[in-house]
């Protein structure tokens, strides 16, 4: 099982932002795909972003499109989030997850049943 460690949630009100990171520290990122996904309460867990093997293909789901960034630094096994103008809606546990896809390769789907390894997740919560 790959580890990844999720961090940098927190408590923001809405217009604010927030970055996220995941520590990636026994896979080699040229050769995963990582995604971030959501859960809220009650609610089934979602993709929200993803980011190739190749480090330049991205992939982002409609809801967060324009404000949200999927990044990463393959040398410090280090993938981020940066997400912008943040809303209640994006409340819930953010998970980073990874696939085992070709040697820089293209692939980037968001689907949560992708992935098979995941991190323990960071809580958000946008609120007033």
């Amino acid at each position: 099982q790959l580890q990844l460690v999720e961090s940098g949630g927190g408590l923001v009100q809405p217009g604010g932002s927030l970055k996220l990171s995941c520590e990636t520290p026994g896979i080699t990122l040229d050769y995963y795909a990582i995604g971030w996904f959501r859960q809220a309460p009650g609610k089934e867990r979602e993709g929200v972003a993803c980011i190739s093997s190749s480090g330049r293909d991205t992939n982002y789901s409609d809801s967060v499109k324009g404000r949200f960034t999927i990044s990463r630094k393959a040398a410090k096994k280090m993938v981020y989030l940066q997400m912008n103008n943040l809303k209640p809606e994006d409340t819930g546990v953010y998970y980073c997850a990874a696939r085992k896809t070709t040697y820089g390769g293209t692939w980037r789907e968001i689907s949560p049943y992708e992935f098979d390894s995941w991190g323990q997740g960071t809580q958000v919560t946008v609120s007033s």
